[in-house]
């Protein structure tokens, strides 16, 4: 089998490493992608560091791939060598429970194989970006447009997918109030994609630290929770809001701000449960919601809406030395707004 170069976290409290790992051979219905970028998500912090348990050592992260094809397999015709593709966070699902024959793999009833630290069909690890290569079953590889760069695109296959698909479920468009708490790696891009698809978009944020950036990609208005006024004045204005951060905060003041019918969606995965009220849900008939990412047919939809509407990350690409560096930065939310890794300097 191919031997790769690759950085790798071979422990739960030890730097991420450079290393070589060896790639499967290309089966039939296999593509081999040469990684260009791959994105740096807060998920594969948490692996890395087994903070959500169940983590597989040595772990090569990242499910936010672009790159090209440089192989297929005889029974491939969708791809051919040469194409801009993309992965995103899943490889594989069973293909027969009623999700995936939905379209909707990301909730395979099996448990959709994960793009790393999980078990492959072939019964091996999986690897993900932070390597030369991947080698994914064609069904599971997203084309990219032409119009996209690939740096700014790779983020797109988990941020993007992770905030367009709640948008689009909930009917973000003309004439609908969508909020957006936290403008950091998610909440940055769910800014553009609601914006592009009409809705009045605002940014609830800490502070007011990040507010021309809110504004400059697509905001209407920007709001500080460091501001006592902010909940009295923001009561019942929503249709929707996307919480985008992992903290634990009082969930019942969000509620508050939704308007009749409204829903909050959970994106990000705060540490404790949360903790809702009765009376924030019964008034105004409100609803608290979560997503998870996307399946395949809806992260191709939308790569295509972003390459329409000329969406894509703001990003800070570095070298692969610079990884451990990087994940120190977004631990501290010191990154505007995504880390991008220049694979051809593995």
């Amino acid at each position: 089998m191919p031997t790769i170069n690759a950085y790798a976290a071979p422990s739960a409290n030890d730097a991420l490493v450079p290393t070589t790992i060896e790639t499967r051979e290309v089966g039939p219905a296999d593509v081999r992608i040469a990684i260009a970028y791959a994105g740096i998500c807060h998920s594969d912090i948490h692996t890395a560091r087994d903070e959500w348990g169940g983590t597989r050592y040595p772990v090569v992260p990242g499910h936010e791939i672009a790159g090209t094809v440089s192989e297929i397999g005889s029974e491939v015709t969708k791809y051919q060598v040469g194409d801009r593709v993309g992965v995103g966070c899943f490889v594989d699902s069973c293909r027969e429970c009623e999700p995936c024959l939905l379209g909707q793999e990301q909730y395979c009833e099996k448990g959709n194989v994960g793009t790393y630290n999980a078990i492959g069909a072939d019964g091996k690890p999986t690897t993900g970006g932070y390597a030369q290569e991947v080698v994914v079953d064609a069904n599971y590889v997203l084309r990219i447009p032409d119009s996209l760069s690939l740096d700014v695109a790779a983020p797109l296959l988990c941020a993007g997918i992770t905030t367009y698909s709640p948008l689009r479920h909930w009917g973000a468009g003309p004439g609908k109030r969508v909020a957006v708490i936290g403008l950091g790696g998610l909440g940055h891009v769910g800014v553009k994609i609601a914006h592009a698809m009409g809705a009045e978009v605002s940014v609830i944020s800490q502070s007011l630290k990040k507010m021309e950036d809110g504004l400059r990609l697509g905001a209407s208005n920007y709001y500080a929770t460091d501001d006592p006024d902010t909940f009295k004045t923001l009561r019942g204005k929503f249709d929707l809001i996307l919480n985008t951060v992992s903290a634990n905060f009082d969930i019942n003041k969000y509620m508050s701000m939704l308007a009749i019918n409204g829903t909050l969606v959970e994106l990000g995965l705060p540490e404790k449960p949360i903790s809702v009220r009765a009376f924030s849900l019964v008034a105004n008939r409100r609803s608290l919601a979560g997503s998870m990412i996307g399946g395949i047919a809806e992260t191709q939809e939308m790569l295509d809406f972003c390459a329409e509407h000329n969406i894509g990350a703001e990003i800070e690409v570095i070298s692969a030395d610079q990884i451990n560096e990087a994940y120190e930065r977004v631990v501290a939310s010191d990154v505007r707004y995504r880390f991008v890794i220049d694979n051809s300097t593995l």
